[in-house]
């Protein structure tokens, strides 16, 4: 994030966590810490939740093409049932 936009999300999750402490509303309390702490850890790593989904999504994909080849499995054709 640039310029002012990363510490003013920031404040202003540190205000809404107080302002739901206040009213005595935990659950979403905890909600705004938690999306302050991603906040963070995504800036200060350049980790993301994006990146995070691809590599679950690609790692899955790669271990579906290889349990095909390991299993010879030639019972199913996605082509034939489309067409």
């Amino acid at each position: 994030m640039e310029g002012i936009i990363y510490p003013a999300s920031i404040i202003f999750l540190v205000i809404l966590a107080f302002v739901f402490y206040q009213g005595r509303n935990n659950m979403l309390m905890f909600i705004a810490i938690v999306i302050g702490i991603y906040i963070v850890y995504s800036q200060e790593t350049g980790h993301t939740a994006t990146e995070f989904k691809n590599d679950v999504v690609n790692s899955i994909d790669s271990e579906a093409k290889e349990f095909d080849k390991t299993h010879s499995n030639k019972s199913f054709d996605v082509e034939d049932t489309y067409n």
